[in-house]
């Protein structure tokens, strides 16, 4: 009962953030404008955004099942892909206390994949995304300091950087530290999952493949928004995409909103805008992404309708579930787009 409060609490705040977080980017904006933009966006690019996104689930999962081979797993491509799918209908269209992401596991071990394998491929998966992010970023940095002359704008987003490799260069690092911290409880898990990681980028036979799906992802995504942003009008260039889209993902997927929503209008509104978008267009992009990952989110709701695993599914079960596992704060996920 406690577990279920706090999971209620926890899912309340996120929502009166998401919310208050809207409300406050409309407030300065011109509603009439932004609805014209909505109503208006070329039906033709909006289609060729979302398949992007589509075509990007099928980069998404080829990821993964490079991480769960690594662990040993042989996970069927059709059968992770169905996975990918259902947890993006629970993400994007069911968002609650059960993430996507302890959906994943739940979903790996009705397959008879162990707990350790089946949380670390998931988490593993979250972090190969986060580290092709965080090098995209450092790639733009210097096309950010040539194209923008916003000081508070660069130092927010280098400064993003920066934090992002001082966290990979940490984790993936821990095993250095003295053997008698890091043999605390509370970090011989993190140290493990580090040498996970480092061996996934660094060692394993295929390291090539998995680094350059994890960038094409987030290109993806930068193709899309240019695309949607075309869609309705707004003059933002493919480079300027390139740049600015990442910083967008990478505060996205920060789990302190509901499925990303506000945090991602806010994030979106403020980097297009630094390529002269007005908040209008960068928000009617944000809200067709959106859009987008509802949609897709819905064809993976077809597909857990036709499930098997759907008549043992307990939200209490899967949720227990995943606080039980030796995770890395899986369950919380904000973005699909990672």
């Amino acid at each position: 009962m406690q577990s279920r409060f706090k999971h209620a609490a926890l899912f309340s705040v996120k929502l009166l953030l998401s919310i208050a977080v809207l409300v406050y980017i409309a407030r300065g904006l011109d509603l009439r404008q932004l609805r014209d933009h909505l109503v208006s966006v070329d039906p033709v690019l909006f289609v060729v955004a979302l398949a992007l996104i589509f075509v990007q689930t099928f980069v998404l999962n080829g990821r993964w099942e490079l991480i769960m081979r690594a662990l040993g797993v042989s996970l069927d491509w059709l059968a992770g892909w169905r996975i990918l799918m259902t947890s993006l209908w629970f993400n994007q269209v069911l968002p609650s206390s059960v993430g996507g992401d302890a959906v994943r596991i739940w979903l790996l071990r009705q397959r008879g994949v162990q707990w350790p394998e089946a949380v670390k491929g998931v988490a593993a998966d979250r972090f190969t995304a986060l580290i092709g992010l965080v090098v995209l970023m450092v790639a733009g940095l210097p096309f950010l300091l040539s194209r923008v002359s916003n000081h508070a704008a660069i130092l927010a987003i280098g400064g993003l950087t920066v934090a992002g490799v001082a966290g990979t260069l940490v984790l993936l690092t821990l095993d250095r530290l003295p053997k008698r911290f890091i043999a605390l409880p509370a970090i011989a898990s993190f140290v493990r999952f580090g040498t996970l990681v480092r061996f996934l980028l660094l060692q394993s036979e295929r390291r090539a493949l998995l680094f350059g799906s994890a960038l094409l992802i987030h290109l993806v995504t930068a193709a899309a928004c240019y695309t949607l942003a075309r869609g309705v009008g707004a003059q933002l260039s493919v480079l300027d995409a390139g740049i600015l889209i990442p910083p967008v993902v990478l505060l996205t997927a920060v789990p302190i909103s509901i499925s990303g929503w506000g945090v991602r209008e806010g994030a979106m509104v403020a980097c297009l805008g630094l390529a002269g978008v007005s908040s209008e267009e960068a928000l009617s992009v944000s809200l067709l992404l959106g859009a987008i990952s509802v949609i897709i989110g819905l064809v993976g709701g077809v597909i857990w309708l036709a499930s098997p695993e759907r008549g043992s599914y307990s939200a209490d079960k899967v949720a227990k579930a995943a606080e039980d596992a030796p995770g890395y704060g899986l369950g919380n996920e904000a973005s699909s787009h990672t």
